[in-house]
């Protein structure tokens, strides 16, 4: 590295090269041009002699200039100089470590982590060094040190997950794989987020005693999360945290449906020096309940907030202490209460007034408030199981009445303690005038609420004065006796209106501030479990979240969320977050908990040296090909120059096109040093050509049968797709006599189709769809005699009969195919027999058929029609997921879990593929049997 200047020199030994130019100026200084040959011309050789300078002694100074400059351009382009270079230097007293962060914030720069990890591998490879990987993101970890081809097989395989990072399970791994062996370099590719973990995991990895540490942290690390959404009574709060907290900045908060469809967006502002904000989406109530999801606009990632049933349209139970009076139903205890919230709210209401039956019948149907119009003592059966769904997260709002102030003072079910009896005009605690409402203390819900001034209140139930008093109390009367108290009560609360719930108490009942204030309290509600689909003790996976923030099917390694225990339930592995329950009904788990905060993370002390760099940073420039490129310009300019000295433009196109044998050979020389190094005579990185499938490989495949699979494009699905096939490969070899190969990813685009007589294709949504050239391809080896087996892997029910975005696919490919009519797999079909006895040919999904190309039927079984190819079908099409259930990773695990999970699923997903490839390699010879006389009849002859 040169002071001052990002520069550096791979080979800088050969800078002393530079040393020997004044020895070269001088041996060119020595050296004159050639002699010019011309034809015999007596006079004007005599006329030339008499010049002195027709014959120099010495080349001219120009001339000598531009081959030093040649000389010393291809010194300086062998010393390897570098503008911006990386540190490259691995230690080789030890293997490399990889420690990489794959969590939710990796999303956003994965392919430059990826890029960075491989160059990394690639500097180990040039050491002979072997590699470990650990990824903390990941359930498990196999940190034993490997091959080079093995780490980059691992890197391929993985991807960002939408978690927090483990690093101390990682650690973990990498100390036991490790043993008493010291790494040489351990590399930690992080995403800059600090953990509660983190810094006491990285310091243990000091007792490895590596030589070398290098931490790679992100360019612009994705520090903004989500943490809290807030449902208020006139807009809905956000609460945000976020790594960077040097500027001030301001996001965007963009709020979505359960469809996707943005429906309102709000302001998310951080001031600078300051971690955490609050947003506000102003929006109306009915629109509000409608959001399904909120992200920052342009930073979405798994990060953001998932809401669920709590957000939306209440479920509110009415339960009076009287009979309804249809004839005079304004003086009904709920007649003003369902006036006020029917618009808002979807209300049920208690069919008797007998507490016993009424409570528990309300309380199947999960509601989130339940209000009681004077209510009293309640029976000792009904109080415990109201207490517990109040716990549970219930609102409970009661209303005062006769039969409360004759209730005993200490009611358990009573946010404050009151006194007996009522107060009221005329009689012992009286006023001089019915007494309006006061301002609302600034910790109450209804504040902001203008006060109003027609409303009075001539009775009461009064609250035992006490310490806790003003600060349950939301709002009060305007000499100071409250009107409204709460209290919380586990993840519930208890509201009391010290007034009844009709206008024999007070006027409020009867006024429009009532409806307000009501509405208040229900928005602070939410649902609550026990009931309901979303309710039950433990609900399934039903959307996930990726790290990208997209809402995905549930795969199979999720397990059900339990709701049944006491401890707060986090995202992890077991229950990543995303949406449990079902369509009616479900339960949001996401991956930051209320009041949770991003840090930077540090790093401890270690006794090895550490060096710190980006993932990409400023781009390196080699300056190899600029260097080269000039030399052989200036080599071919005193070519030419000594073309023209030595008259090889004058003696016409006889001696045009005449290079001198020493500028040839320093040319040749020069393109022998260049080319080796990879260099080219242009500016830029050099691409190594993908290679091309040649006589080798043709014989190979002709060797030794093989199973073949088109690539999508989806690094997932071809991965699936290869890992499956080689399993069923090596079943087929345990189990048959038959013993193929490995699997063959095909480009149905250029690469030789014939060579197999099945290729398994599944869909994929990422992949592009197939051009003309390449359906006709298709077309042309279906036609000659191969097969196709699609596979849709969304377990459609009936050919044409899903509506999958993969079926879809299917079929626009087909539409283009010349194939011929289709059935299920008949119950005589060769395919059920054609190795073991089947009857279905399950998957990783049990359910979907498999469809073949019809037979004709005959009325005599023995006459059916034979057609070409030995009767095998040439296309296939199922959406069981065939690869998926056969797919086994390197230590014999199934990498996908069936669907139901059985494990005899899987055994007879290996069977149908072996049948099916009997099938295709063996023709219907079975069914041939009907045809036995006919064929001995015609052997006889």
């Amino acid at each position: 590295m040169i002071a001052g200047l990002p520069i550096a020199f791979g080979a800088p030994a050969i800078l002393f090269g530079l040393l020997a130019l004044p020895v070269i100026w001088w041996l060119l200084r020595l050296t004159p041009p050639r002699p010019a040959a011309e034809p015999f011309a007596p006079l004007a050789i005599l006329a030339r002699v008499l010049k002195p300078e027709e014959t120099p002694s010495r080349s001219p100074w120009w001339l000598t200039l531009l081959r030093l400059l040649i000389a010393a351009l291809v010194i300086l382009a062998l010393a390897e100089p570098v503008l911006n270079p990386r540190d490259r230097a691995l230690s080789t007293n030890g293997p490399l470590a990889l420690i990489i962060d794959n969590s939710w914030a990796s999303a956003s720069d994965w392919d430059a982590r990826v890029e960075a990890a491989e160059a990394l591998i690639a500097e180990a490879e040039s050491s002979n060094l072997p590699v470990s990987i650990v990824l903390t993101a990941d359930r498990r970890h196999d940190a034993t040190p490997t091959t080079v081809e093995r780490a980059r097989d691992q890197l391929r395989a993985a991807k960002p997950r939408p978690l927090k990072p483990e690093r101390d399970a990682a650690v973990t791994a990498l100390i036991a794989a490790f043993g008493e062996t010291a790494p040489g370099t351990i590399a930690f590719l992080t995403d800059d987020i600090d953990t509660e973990e983190t810094n006491a995991a990285l310091t243990r990895l000091s007792g490895l005693n590596p030589a070398a540490i290098r931490i790679i942290g992100a360019d612009d690390p994705a520090g903004l999360i989500l943490t809290q959404s807030d449902n208020g009574a006139d807009s809905l709060t956000v609460e945000a945290s976020r790594l960077e907290t040097q500027d001030s900045e301001n996001f965007r908060l963009v709020a979505r449906d359960s469809k996707g469809r943005e429906i309102a967006t709000g302001p998310l502002a951080f001031d600078a020096g300051e971690a955490s904000a609050s947003g506000t989406i102003t929006a109306p109530f009915e629109i509000r309940n409608d959001i399904a999801r909120i992200d920052v606009l342009g930073r979405e990632s798994a990060a953001g907030q998932l809401l669920d049933d709590s957000f939306r349209r209440r479920r509110v139970a009415l339960i009076s202490g009287e009979a309804a009076d249809i004839a005079q139903p304004l003086l009904s205890p709920l007649y003003y209460i369902n006036r006020a919230l029917s618009p808002y709210a979807d209300l049920i209401e208690a069919e008797t007034a007998d507490m016993t039956t009424a409570v528990p019948e309300l309380l199947r149907l999960s509601p989130a408030v339940i209000v009681l119009a004077d209510i009293g003592t309640l029976p000792g059966e009904v109080a415990g199981p109201l207490n517990e769904w109040i716990e549970r997260g219930g609102t409970l709002i009661r209303f005062a009445g006769p039969r409360l102030a004759a209730a005993p003072a200490d009611d358990p079910l009573a946010p404050v303690l009151l006194r007996k009896g009522e107060r009221e005009l005329g009689g012992a605690l009286s006023w001089i005038e019915p007494q309006p409402l006061a301002g609302y203390p600034p910790n109450s819900p209804f504040a902001g609420l203008p006060t109003p001034r027609d409303v009075t209140v001539s009775r009461q139930v009064l609250a035992e004065p006490s310490a806790e008093l003003a600060a349950r109390t939301w709002a009060s009367l305007a000499d100071g006796t409250p009107l409204v108290t709460a209290s919380e009560r586990g993840s519930g609360r208890i509201v009391l209106f010290h007034v009844t719930a009709e206008a024999s108490w007070s006027t409020l009942p009867i006024s429009g501030h009532f409806v307000d204030m009501l509405r208040r309290v229900v928005q602070l509600s939410r649902a609550v479990s026990g009931g309901g689909e979303a309710g039950s003790g433990i609900l399934p996976p039903w959307r996930l979240l990726d790290a990208s923030g997209a809402l995905l099917p549930a795969s199979g390694d999720a397990k059900p969320l339990d709701l049944t225990g006491t401890d707060t339930i986090r995202a992890g592995h077991d229950n990543p977050p995303g949406l449990y329950g079902t369509e009616d009904g479900f339960v949001a788990l996401n991956l930051f908990a209320p009041g949770e905060t991003l840090a930077p993370i540090e790093i401890p002390a270690f006794d090895a040296p550490v060096t710190r760099a980006q993932l990409t940073g400023d781009s390196a420039v080699d300056f190899r090909p600029w260097l080269f490129g000039a030399a052989l310009a200036a080599l071919l300019a005193d070519t030419l120059i000594v073309l023209v000295l030595n008259g090889g433009f004058r003696g016409g196109m006889r001696r045009r096109g005449v290079i001198p044998a020493s500028a040839a050979a320093a040319a040749a020389l020069l393109l022998a040093i260049a080319l080796p190094l990879g260099l080219g005579f242009a500016p830029g990185p050099a691409h190594a050509q993908d290679s091309q499938p040649g006589d080798t490989e043709l014989l190979e495949s002709l060797d030794q049968t093989r199973l073949a699979y088109v690539i999508t494009g989806d690094d997932d699905t071809d991965e699936t797709s290869k890992m499956g096939l080689d399993s069923l490969s090596n079943f087929l070899t345990s189990r048959t006599a038959l013993e193929p190969g490995t699997a063959i990813g095909v480009d149905i685009e250029t690469d030789q189709l014939a060579l197999y007589s099945l290729i398994y294709w599944p869909m994929s949504e990422d992949a592009d769809d197939p051009s003309p050239a390449a359906i006709s391809r298709i077309d042309a080896y279906m036609k000659s005699g191969g097969t196709v087996l699609f596979d849709t892997r969304d377990r459609i029910a009936e050919l044409g009969g899903g509506s999958s975005s993969l079926t879809l696919k299917m079929q626009r490919i087909l539409a283009n195919l010349d194939i011929p009519p289709l059935e299920p797999v008949p119950e005589d079909h060769v395919l059920t027999k054609s190795f073991f006895l089947l009857d279905a040919f399950p998957g990783r999904y049990a359910d979907g058929p498999l469809w073949v190309e019809a037979i004709p039927e005959t009325e005599d079984p023995a006459t059916r029609p034979a057609r070409a190819g030995d009767g095998v079908s040439s296309i296939l099409i199922t959406g069981n997921d065939l690869a998926a259930a056969w797919a086994l990773d390197e230590r014999g695990y199934p990498m996908f879990s069936t669907v139901p999970p059985d494990p005899w699923q899987r055994e007879y997903a290996y069977r149908a593929g072996v049948n099916i490839v009997m099938y295709m390699l063996t023709g219907n010879y079975k069914a041939d049997q009907v045809h036995i006389p006919a064929l001995l009849e015609r052997l006889g002859q």
